[in-house]
């Protein structure tokens, strides 16, 4: 008679910084999951909202940073502190299904070769606040959704990571405050699959007004740009050359505009390019339209063209940058060993 294997400890680490809205949501949804044993730690850095307080008052385990470092420095710090088989990352605006860890655990066991398990935001916010976060929340499942399978880079915000894995490919770059997700994604890539599944879900906040969201994702896709140049290929994943065409022809759209001055018909140069936009994500505004109908989707079709504007001219300006500046070209340089030890933690919490 063979013993039944137990289930291995799973570490749900979640980073925080000012998400006071949500970080109650989801600490609740990471301790209602229906997969024991799990340990939740909360790694707060340096807060300036009431996040840190609501954090402490749920039976977990809340660390401190030092000083305000970034996210990955805040998922070192909570790795480092896990006792966990399975180390299940997510941020503090996602709460998890409260099967989400049970399946990314099965997915795991089922396929010992794959070196992450992502999983995928709900078709509805979390804190429903603008029509706006709609808008964004869709446009994120969507893409994700098209993104099946595997891909090479990593939705840190929702991913489960054995391990042995992590102490193989090591910690998020502490260099990096955004786009972190991005350089994890490519050097696990290298040596494992990192798979995206529709099985593991949680429902996000997103930015809820729409020039902080504009001004996030301009900022996320010049960053990348030194990567973008290095590897000289398209990612696996919603990076797909069709969407990146689009995105390039929705700033196009208005860089032509102004030609209309000088005579009509360039208008429908203009007219051209939108329809390139739309088509390369045709799917996504076919199920729009579906779902929410045809006012929402003359909405919905403003915010998707005003984040591929913004996608675009951050990949722009990005592209000038890279040209002009070395440190930009070596932002995703390896050498950053010596601060791959984040400082001692301070321990604000209470262990469950």
């Amino acid at each position: 008679m063979t013993t039944p294997t137990a289930n291995p400890l799973v570490s749900v680490i979640i980073p925080n910084y000012n998400y006071g809205n949500s970080i109650g949501k989801c600490i609740d949804a990471a301790l209602g999951q229906t997969y024991q044993p799990i340990e939740v730690i909360v790694v707060d850095d340096h807060s300036t909202d009431d996040s840190l307080a609501k954090a402490r008052q749920r039976p977990v385990t809340v660390l401190q940073t030092p000083r305000n470092s970034g996210v990955a420095v805040a998922r070192n710090t909570g790795a480092a502190a896990a006792r966990g088989e399975i180390l299940f990352f997510v941020d503090s605006d996602v709460a998890l299904r409260p099967d989400a860890v049970q399946l990314a655990v099965a997915e795991l066991a089922a396929h010992p070769d794959y070196g992450a398990v992502c999983g995928i935001y709900e078709e509805d916010p979390l804190i429903r606040d603008s029509i706006v976060e709609e808008c964004r929340v869709l446009q994120a499942y969507s893409w994700r959704m098209a993104s099946l399978g595997e891909v090479s880079f990593l939705f840190s915000s929702l991913t489960a990571i054995p391990r042995r894995v992590f102490e193989e490919v090591g910690p998020f770059n502490p260099r990096l405050r955004q786009t972190e997700e991005v350089d994890y994604g490519e050097r696990m890539s290298a040596r494992y699959q990192i798979m995206v599944t529709d099985k593991v879900r949680g429902w996000h906040d997103d930015d809820d007004e729409l020039w902080p969201l504009l001004h996030k994702l301009y900022r996320r896709a010049r960053l990348r740009v030194p990567l973008f140049a290095r590897r000289r290929r398209f990612a696996k994943g919603f990076e797909s050359p069709a969407r990146s065409f689009g995105t390039v022809a929705a700033l196009g759209v208005l860089a032509s505009l102004p030609l209309a001055v000088l005579h009509p018909a360039w208008l429908l140069l203009t007219a051209a390019l939108f329809g390139i936009s739309l088509s390369a994500d045709a799917e996504m505004y076919r199920h729009v339209r579906h779902r929410k109908g045809l006012p929402f989707l003359a909405v919905f079709t403003a915010v998707a063209f005003g984040t591929n504007v913004a996608i675009a001219a951050g990949i722009a300006v990005g592209a000038l940058q890279w040209l002009v500046s070395r440190d930009f070209r070596r932002l995703y340089d390896a050498d950053w060993s010596a601060a791959r030890t984040p400082s001692s933690p301070t321990m604000v919490g209470t262990t469950a």
